[in-house]
């Protein structure tokens, strides 16, 4: 019989920027009807910010009675006691290859699930390598990148992918992500933060690859979390079984993972003109000048607005730039209106369009993103893996993800067919 937990969830780095907006998107979910989110505490350094946070998420209503607990990443003590009270804690404390490991390590010892936002290819592929067995053993599910760096682009590429309907065969998607704002596009320095030392350590990630048992290898190359996704699929075939599924959410996943099609796929940043791009331009130029020195890495970290064209700012962005920006992600794939044309060595003749969409980035989707992984897990639990290491989409691909992101303010929609076209 499974231990029962004071808190259905703790938002750890509540009083942080990114996790004040978790705050508000969590309390839209909590005690209300239909709604598995029953109990919700938050954790923090400092239990006076914190409440200066639920003050902020709650307005303009008065705060509601929420725990306050103290917890720091450099406390690993303080961070088993929240895993034991837990049953699932939402890491917002970046950058993770400094901060996250601690408490996915507690999350493990303790059989607590685990949901971040991380976006850092080195710190996810690290806690697979080291974590993946004893979460399985322990029956803790831990699952990175639950935020807007990877849910839009593996959810968006699998609401694609089921559209190649049979006989049709995708052979290449690419994924166009355009930022739209009426107001000026400011990012979070912490994302900013991560970037530099995920540059900076790139090494790292290859040596740490070369390092592991070479694992299936997958017909999708080229983003990250998402060959990690179809990896793992393609050792298992049929998706991850849930730890106490019935029969039927079993035919369902089965039926799920049947219908998708794999293809190569690829997310590129998009733009109307080439000005629109500039700052990405200029940011990856002096990353690539400075971020290999320690006194580089230092001038970027010091002056974030002046070396990435005012994209990135350590106060972040105004409320009113935040509200007033959104998101589109395009994708165009493109294949053959009947699979034998793969193995006759014919080109590609057909094109189908996707496209998600959604509001700001990093502070209304990300947590619209995570929280709702969250009620994912508490709701359909039985039907989730026992516990491990893994990407968001093959956890959320069979569930109702998708359908509750879209109720949610982020659409999945289908734009287009083309038939007879010659790449």
């Amino acid at each position: 019989m499974a231990i029962s937990k004071p808190y259905d969830v703790v938002i750890l780095g509540a009083s942080g920027f990114t996790g004040k907006y978790v705050i508000r998107e969590a309390l839209k979910f909590l005690n209300v009807p239909n709604s598995p989110l029953k109990s919700l505490a938050l954790a923090g350094r400092s239990t006076s910010r914190l409440a200066e946070a639920l003050k902020w998420a709650s307005a303009p209503n008065p705060p509601p009675y929420v725990p306050l607990l103290a917890a720091d990443t450099t406390d690993f003590n303080s961070l088993t006691r929240l895993a034991a009270q837990s049953r699932i804690i939402l890491n917002c404390v970046g950058p993770f290859r400094l901060y996250g490991e601690p408490v996915v390590k507690a999350c493990v010892e303790l059989g607590c699930d685990y949901l971040d936002i991380c976006g850092e290819p080195e710190f996810m592929e690290k806690m697979e390598a080291v974590y993946h067995n004893m979460a399985v053993e322990n029956g803790s599910l831990i699952i990175s990148a639950c935020g807007f760096d990877s849910i839009p682009a593996e959810l968006g590429l699998l609401f694609h992918a089921k559209q190649w309907t049979d006989p049709c065969v995708p052979n290449q998607v690419e994924a166009y992500l355009s930022l739209e704002s009426d107001k000026k596009i400011v990012g979070n320095y912490g994302t900013y933060e991560s970037l530099i030392l995920g540059v900076a350590n790139a090494d790292k990630l290859s040596e740490l690859r070369k390092s592991r048992p070479r694992r299936a290898r997958p017909t999708i190359p080229d983003s990250t979390v998402v060959r990690r996704t179809f990896s793992t699929l393609t050792q298992n075939p049929e998706g991850v079984r849930g730890v106490s599924e019935s029969d039927e959410k079993a035919i369902e996943r089965r039926n799920f993972w049947s219908s998708v099609k794999p293809a190569h796929f690829g997310v590129k940043l998009g733009s109307k003109s080439i000005l629109g791009l500039l700052p990405c331009i200029i940011l990856g130029i002096f990353l690539a000048l400075l971020c290999r020195s320690s006194l580089g890495r230092w001038l970027l970290l010091k002056f974030p607005s002046l070396f990435s064209a005012g994209w990135f700012k350590k106060e972040g962005p105004s409320e009113d730039q935040v509200e007033s920006a959104s998101f589109k992600m395009w994708f165009i794939g493109r294949g053959f209106s009947d699979g034998a044309a793969v193995a006759a060595g014919k080109k590609t003749d057909t094109q189908v369009v996707t496209r998600v969409t959604g509001p700001e980035i990093g502070y209304i989707t990300t947590p619209i993103t995570l929280v709702q992984c969250a009620l994912v897990v508490l709701d359909q639990r039985n039907n989730l893996p026992k516990g491990g290491v893994y990407t968001p989409g093959i956890v959320f691909g069979p569930t109702d993800l998708q359908s509750r992101l879209q109720e949610n303010g982020i659409s999945f929609d289908f734009v287009s067919r083309k038939t007879s076209l010659h790449s």
